[in-house]
């Protein structure tokens, strides 16, 4: 009996044993687990570090190991990890307790250090006491928040605002500076204002030409192409020795006249503070036959525009767009640019115009004639609820030179004499100082703001165009009252409403078919809004007539994909 119990009691524990120890794993002390955040991907940027802090379970006395590339960098609970070049690092983690080990590996994506840049939209001036000058800067955008700080003459005037009003109160030079800076680093740029008294401002007083021309009975603008200051200066114009003082002082001259031949007309600009400065200029007229350089179809006439003279686009996203913009990136000159658009055309693809002020010219291999209903077809991408009207100009070639440089006439359309369309509008694109940046503007109505860069759709180096070498370039032209809108009031639907009739690449009920804008020459006005009868046209151009911006989608810019002479 006494052997038969110790077998028994021995048996129990075998059993007892064998239970608690399987497979050389003690089961009563659960394995310890790491718990990574998310999916164990994490991002940071060069310069900057990050705390990697896992959650454990099980861990009471482990000692934790993280690795990269094999080689322990930590042994606490959490690592900081410092990021010091851009790429992928892979970092492990294992955690070890008397019950076993757990590893995990997450992944440190490391981007390149978003340095700021800051832009200011205006070149150095000189202006006189009593002046006021809203200076604004752009700024690349970064994940980090960028502060903005302004200095003149190395004393700070305000911070947080991306605008400063200087008043010019004393004579002197200010150096102004915006000054941006996030954890990565900073960038500034300035402007320089001289303020000089009223008498010592120079008056800047100049014109592109000094010979121009017309066609018999047509209105012609000689207007300036830099004029510092108008007020406290008289105009004095003479038309082949006659002056009308009363009529004719204004900084502009307006003229027309029956005669054919050669006129003469001079005009001299005084101030009248303490000494007089007097600019004065002289110009030649030459009023031409009309019709004389008529050119008449041939048996190999096309009704396709046969040349395209000239592309000045104003910036945009599609400005040097790689991808669906068509550019090679080898664009460098005015020629380079207009065989672009041209090539394009010819496929009927589209062309953008970029924002405001942005014009395509395309000449036709004959004179297009002034026939009874719409002369002139131009497609362009429009749809219901995507209209970005383009103004249409004509021009004979009255010199007969082969070039688009006479007089413009516009198409009027359904804005055309209403108050919140303006004549003359001017908008001068500045250079961005860094790659990425918006592309600041001003105008000539006070007003200024950006053509937004948007990287996640276009990401080339700049939306200004390449060809331009000036750091600054102006555009003029007929601004229509923007139509844009948000449907949906959180910024995800974007709507752009048709015009009425009478402009390119808009969607209207009247004239527009298919994409296709159906426009009428008798429809030309001249520069004061008065109807003028031409037989024919030589050259046609279209410019974008909005400036403003529909959220994520952008400017609002015109594209042209062809145009032609509507069959006769």
């Amino acid at each position: 009996m006494k052997l038969f119990r110790f077998f028994l009691f021995l048996s129990v524990v075998m059993v007892i044993a064998s239970s608690c120890n399987r497979d050389e794993v003690i089961t009563t002390q659960p394995l310890p687990e790491i718990i990574l955040e998310g999916d164990g991907v994490y991002s940071v940027m060069v310069g900057e570090e990050i705390r990697l802090a896992p959650e454990y379970r099980n861990a009471e006395g482990a000692t934790f190991e993280w690795r990269i590339d094999n080689e322990v960098v930590c042994t606490e609970r959490a690592y900081v990890f410092q990021a010091t070049e851009a790429g992928e690092v892979y970092v492990s983690i294992s955690v070890t307790t008397d019950s076993g080990s757990d590893t995990e590996e997450l992944r440190i994506d490391v981007g390149e250090a978003e340095t700021p840049a800051i832009d200011i939209a205006m070149e150095d001036i000189v202006v006189a006491i009593g002046y006021k000058q809203t200076i604004m800067a752009t700024l690349r955008k970064t994940e980090n928040e960028c502060k903005v700080t302004w200095s003149v003459n190395d004393e700070e005037v305000a911070k947080d605002v991306t605008s400063y009003e200087f008043e010019a109160k004393e004579v002197g030079t200010y150096h102004i500076v915006a000054k941006a800076s996030n954890l990565h680093g900073e960038a500034e740029d300035s402007v320089t204002i001289t303020v000089v008294t009223a008498e010592d401002l120079n008056l800047v007083y100049e014109f592109d030409t000094k010979e121009y021309h017309t066609t018999e009975g047509r209105t012609l603008l000689i207007r300036p192409s830099q004029l510092s200051k108008s007020e406290g200066v008289t105009f004095v114009w003479t038309l082949n020795g006659e002056s009308n003082d009363a009529e004719w002082n204004m900084s502009h001259f307006v003229f027309s006249s029956e005669e054919v031949g050669t006129h003469t007309l001079e005009v001299k600009a005084t101030t009248h503070i303490n000494a007089a400065i007097e600019v004065c200029h002289s110009f030649t007229i030459e009023v031409i036959e009309s019709g004389k350089y008529r050119r008449e179809r041939t048996a190999t006439s096309t009704s396709l525009f046969s040349e395209v003279l000239e592309y000045m686009p104003a910036p945009g996203q599609f400005i040097g767009d790689l991808k669906t913009g068509g550019f090679t990136g080898e664009e460098l000159t005015a020629e380079d640019a207009a065989n672009y658009a041209e090539q394009r055309l010819r496929q009927n693809n589209w062309v953008s115009l970029g924002a405001f002020g942005g014009y395509i010219v395309v000449a036709f291999d004959h004179s297009v004639e002034n026939i009874s209903g719409a002369d002139l077809a131009i497609t362009g991408n429009s749809f219901d609820g995507s209209s970005e009207p383009g103004v249409v100009w004509v021009m004979q070639d009255e010199n007969g030179n082969g070039e688009a440089d006479d007089t413009w006439y516009e198409l009027a359309g359904s804005e055309t004499g209403k108050g919140t369309t303006i004549q003359e509008y001017e908008v001068t694109y500045y250079r961005p100082t860094s790659n990425g940046m918006p592309v600041g503007w001003t105008d000539n109505k006070g007003g200024s703001g950006t053509i937004d860069y948007l990287a996640s759709f276009h990401n080339q180096p700049s939306y200004y165009p390449t060809w331009i070498t000036a750091e600054s370039y102006t555009l003029r032209g007929t601004r229509l009252e923007a139509r844009n809108y948000d449907r949906s009031g959180n910024g995800s639907m974007w709507v752009q409403p048709a015009y009425d009739w009478g402009y390119a690449d808009n969607t209207s009920e009247r004239d527009c078919a298919d994409a296709v804008n159906s426009l009428d020459i008798d429809n030309a006005i001249d520069i004061l809004g008065r109807p003028t009868k031409l037989e024919y046209i030589d050259f046609v151009k279209v410019q974008s007539a909005v400036q403003s911006k529909s959220g994520w989608i952008g400017e609002l810019s015109t594209e042209v994909c062809n145009i032609a002479e509507i069959a006769q």
